[in-house]
């Protein structure tokens, strides 16, 4: 098996997209600051808010897909699978669990390695075969091993903030905006703009961690094809899925392996996910790298 090792490019890209969201958020601050916007009631809010995503998003998410958590003597090859996968990656073993959908997808969730839960819809049992079921089992789990969940949370914290901001001053600060001119107005604008440019960062950030990944399963596997077959199969089943299933599942494509996205979605605008272009190419090289060892 290859050595697990950091892309350094890869990383670096991530770096600097959390340094532009910091750079973001301090003058984000400032300005609030310095416009005396009362932040006391929002800024509590928004920590609980994110509090509970983090603490409870397994339940949250599981409660959301219908995934239902299966023990060994019901999926025997699942369970044998990841419990070989969490051998190699180092990790302790997750809650399996199984989605009841016509969508070939996985996912996984959980706010540390010892409260993850990995899930795949009944959909990408009977499509793919066991070698590209392991690959994307290992994607997977490398989510986990990143700790994503957290790293996501953190970041998403001041644009929730943002967010509850410009909701606050468009419905509650109509009479503050007749007694103190432009000055909440401007404050609204400022929060909109925040929280439009940390949306697209933390999109950004998205789209690195899946390619890292995509990097981690090759790597857990050894065999980055496997992940390009499964990715490729996924990706062509997409048009063939009811589009009520689609819509249905779009709210959750943060967290799967492959978007569930519409031909009419705006969210294909601003996926969480890089090209399938851009993933196989990246898998391509890491395999070339592989060969070259």
């Amino acid at each position: 098996m290859t050595k697990w090792q950091r892309d350094r490019g890869l990383a670096a890209r991530m770096v600097i997209t959390m340094f532009l969201l910091f750079v973001v958020y301090i003058v984000f601050i400032g300005i609030l600051v310095s416009m005396r916007v009362p932040i006391v009631y929002i800024l509590p809010f928004a920590g609980v808010m994110l509090f509970l995503q983090y603490y409870y998003s397994a339940k949250m998410v599981l409660m959301s897909t219908g995934a239902r958590i299966v023990s060994e003597s019901e999926e025997p090859v699942l369970h044998g699978i990841i419990s070989r996968l969490c051998i190699e990656a180092d990790l302790p073993k997750p809650r399996v669990a199984i989605v009841e959908s016509s969508i070939p997808n996985a996912f996984a969730t959980g706010r540390n390695p010892k409260n993850a839960v990995v899930a795949v819809t009944t959909a990408l049992m009977r499509r793919l075969n066991q070698d590209e079921v392991t690959a994307v089992l290992a994607h997977e789990l490398t989510h986990i091993k990143n700790r994503d969940v957290m790293v996501l949370t953190i970041a998403s914290f001041f644009s929730t903030i943002a967010f509850f901001l410009v909701r606050y001053l468009l419905f509650f600060g109509g009479g503050s905006r007749r007694e103190g001119g432009g000055g909440i107005l401007a404050a609204w604008v400022v929060s909109l703009l925040v929280w439009i440019a940390s949306y697209l960062l933390i999109q950004a950030l998205s789209r690195y961690r899946e390619f890292a990944a995509d990097r981690g399963s090759a790597i857990i596997t050894g065999h980055p094809s496997h992940l390009v077959s499964a990715l490729m199969k996924i990706s062509g089943t997409m048009d063939h899925v009811p589009t009520e299933d689609i819509r249905k599942a779009e709210g959750m494509n943060a967290f799967y392996i492959i978007p569930a996205i519409s031909g009419r979605s705006v969210m294909a605008l601003f996926s969480t996910h890089p090209s399938l272009e851009k993933r196989v190419f990246a898998l391509e090289k890491i395999s070339r790298e592989m060969e070259m060892r």
